[in-house]
């Protein structure tokens, strides 16, 4: 598996379980798998919700604030790679 790091976690949102986190290179979409990695944080989640200003989005591009539902918690920091199969 290949991992390019495609963004970092701006802040988390416990209740609704949402990261918010800003694309710094790369593509996001629904359906990737991303791994967040951090101090405390490791685990890989597929993208299944996605928002940017409170619009669903299906795609998410370099400069872009988006907010991700999450499985676990998240910290701020964190790193956040997407998760492709080798060629």
């Amino acid at each position: 598996m290949a991992e390019e790091e495609v963004g970092v976690i701006v802040k988390f949102f416990a209740k609704p379980s949402v990261a918010a986190l800003e694309v710094k290179a790369g593509s996001i979409k629904k359906g990737d798998t991303l791994h967040f990695k951090g101090h405390t944080t490791d685990f890989t989640q597929t993208v299944t919700s996605m928002e940017i200003d409170n619009r669903p989005v299906d795609e998410a591009k370099p400069g872009d604030l988006v907010g991700l539902k999450v499985s676990q918690r998240v910290r701020p920091n964190d790193k956040v790679y997407k998760v492709s199969e080798e060629s």
